[in-house]
């Protein structure tokens, strides 16, 4: 049997999934993710129209103590929220209309750096996944609720070594 110095640490994925049934308790999950969170981090969130994207983000900003409203960068494609604490900026991306991925990134032309800065990227699921072999991927499906339970599943996978030792299950 391999010591844990054998394994292949870009192949270690950790799991969790998350029942959350409100938009508030979304936005405690965006806090409660944010302390696991540090410079250089990539989360990417995927999930239908309305799922709950923004509304974790916003938690995550509040988690992060960084500058002003979160709300969907659908038509600026990219927000940059500073630190108010010291803490890393919070790049909050929306890549629905991005085609090309990588390049088109790139051409944000983001005044702050990536490696110092937690970057979520909403719709980037086969688009940014380059940017970093480490990543983390949140997926927020809507459960089968009416409208005063809007329940929603949500599985979080750390890819990388970056989150072999970290308990995603202690954000349930």
């Amino acid at each position: 049997m391999g010591t844990r110095q054998d394994l292949d640490v870009r192949a270690v994925d950790v799991r969790a999934r998350i029942t959350v049934e409100t938009a508030d308790r979304m936005r405690e999950l965006g806090r409660r993710l944010a302390a696991l969170l540090r410079p250089g981090d990539l989360v990417l969130l995927s999930g239908e129209l309305g799922a709950g994207k923004t509304t974790l983000t916003r938690g995550l900003g509040e988690g992060l103590g960084v500058r002003g409203a979160v709300t969907s960068p659908t038509f600026v494609i990219a927000r940059v929220h500073p630190s108010l604490t010291g803490g890393p900026a919070l790049v909050h991306v929306d890549a629905y209309r991005l085609g090309g991925g990588l390049d088109e990134m790139e051409d944000l032309d983001l005044d702050v750096s990536l490696t110092e800065s937690v970057v979520v990227v909403e719709w980037g699921e086969g688009k940014v996944e380059g940017l970093s072999d480490e990543r983390l991927h949140v997926v927020i499906h809507r459960g089968t609720g009416d409208e005063a339970h809007d329940v929603r599943d949500v599985s979080i996978t750390g890819v990388g070594a970056r989150w072999a030792d970290v308990s995603l299950a202690a954000l349930g």
